[in-house]
């Protein structure tokens, strides 16, 4: 698994705002009482630094060791530009030399009995001493308690995702199933973490995975190489062939439009994905299994792996290239701040996109729109919009061009 996710940029006062209270949240998790995370007297069981401070929190990073603190901050995330990197960096040396306490001055101490802590629990489940340092994300609706594992010699040896209401604990027993299925899939061309530990702790479920070695200098990427990853993914658990209509996909998507039924959005997207299967007629398609959100924050390519986590996603019985039109599109609002024309070229390059996979030509734009569909539906199934995600509101970015494409075949 990798650091989180691709460092994000500044922060609004807004974001900030909701850091600092959802920071609150999560040690309330991890230390329900008697612990005590306000520095009261008792039985020490962590301290964290918060970075960059404890108005605008992205990670508690813990003080056993300069070493350990310094790998949670070097491996936490790979940012985005040298200014940021130069960022880290000074974090880093900072940390290891000693001289932190002049760049990170606010502390959280941790009190209490040990068995009670996420620190007892993981250190008993898994037969290790360890440190952990929390990453703070965020707002969304999925987003969840992610715990950087790190040994007393400074290895990154796990991650811990935490499931904490239903749709976060439904991804994470999701996750669960998809890296045992997985592991013994036969895979050759990436590799996916292990799972080190699975289970329920204090109402929360839990899922412990292998850390995949991201430090690792990074290689560049080929088309080739992604397309040979995704389509190694695509039949790992066989393929089945037929029309829209007469498939299971459509039918297990019409029960998940159905559960959005009563939203403005959810009616004009069965619309959408209803001109879609009656467009494709008896055009056959190809159905296999989709890492669900293949984005290039979820993979590290390095010289003799393409290393891919982030698995809660992962579903079967999807029409091929679904990954390879998500890539694209998570590409390009990366890389934008107009997801709307993110969205609009992504389809117009559906073609190019899809060809590898086998996709017929008169298919190849009603599977990129579908995936849209798709990708519009688990927003709001998810209610992204509610809780405040940056792109939850999809009638500014994907409902335009999706309705318009649609009603252009």
């Amino acid at each position: 698994m990798s650091p989180v996710k691709t460092a994000p940029p500044e922060l609004t006062t807004g974001d900030a705002a909701l850091r600092t209270q959802y920071l609150s949240e999560v040690l309330d998790l991890l230390y329900p009482q008697p612990c005590r995370t306000d520095g009261s007297p008792g039985t020490p069981i962590a301290e964290y630094l918060v970075v960059p401070d404890a108005r605008r929190p992205r990670l508690l990073v813990p003080t056993v060791s300069r070493r350990v603190a310094a790998v949670a901050v070097r491996r936490y995330a790979e940012p985005q530009s040298r200014t940021a990197r130069l960022k880290r960096d000074a974090v880093v040396a900072a940390l290891r030399t000693g001289a932190s306490s002049m760049l990170l001055r606010d502390r959280i101490r941790v009190t209490g009995p040990f068995s009670t802590s996420i620190d007892g629990y993981l250190s008993d489940a898994l037969a290790r001493e360890l440190a952990i340092s929390i990453h703070i994300g965020p707002a969304r609706a999925n987003r969840k308690p992610v715990l950087q594992l790190i040994g007393p010699e400074g290895d990154t040896f796990g991650f811990t995702k935490l499931g904490t209401g239903p749709l976060t604990q439904r991804l994470v027993k999701a996750e669960t199933a998809a890296l045992t299925a997985l592991g013994s899939s036969g895979l050759t061309k990436l590799t996916v973490p292990r799972v080190l530990h699975a289970g329920q702790w204090q109402g929360l479920q839990v899922l412990v995975q292998s850390a995949l070695p991201v430090w690792l200098p990074r290689a560049t990427l080929t088309p080739r190489r992604l397309v040979a990853a995704m389509l190694d993914i695509a039949g790992c658990c066989g393929y089945t062939q037929g029309t829209l209509a007469a498939g299971s996909y459509w039918h297990e998507l019409r029960q998940r439009l159905a559960a959005v039924a009563d939203r403005p959005e959810g009616v004009s997207l069965t619309a959408a994905a209803e001109m879609l299967v009656k467009h494709a007629g008896e055009t056959a398609f190809r159905y296999g299994a989709w890492h669900g959100d293949w984005a290039p924050w979820n993979m590290a390519n390095v010289d003799d792996a393409l290393l891919v986590w982030d698995w809660e996603r992962f579903a079967t019985g999807v029409p091929l290239g679904f990954d390879a039109v998500h890539h694209e599109l998570q590409r390009r609002i990366q890389s934008t701040d107009d997801a709307k024309d993110a969205v609009e070229v992504t389809v117009q390059k559906a073609a190019e996109l899809l060809a590898p996979f086998g996709v017929p030509a008169e298919g190849r734009t009603v599977t990129a729109l579908l995936y849209l569909v798709d990708l519009a539906t688990r927003y709001l199934t998810d209610r992204q919009a509610e809780a405040g995600a940056r792109l939850g509101v999809l009638g500014t970015w994907l409902l335009p061009v999706l309705i318009r494409r649609v009603e252009e075949l």
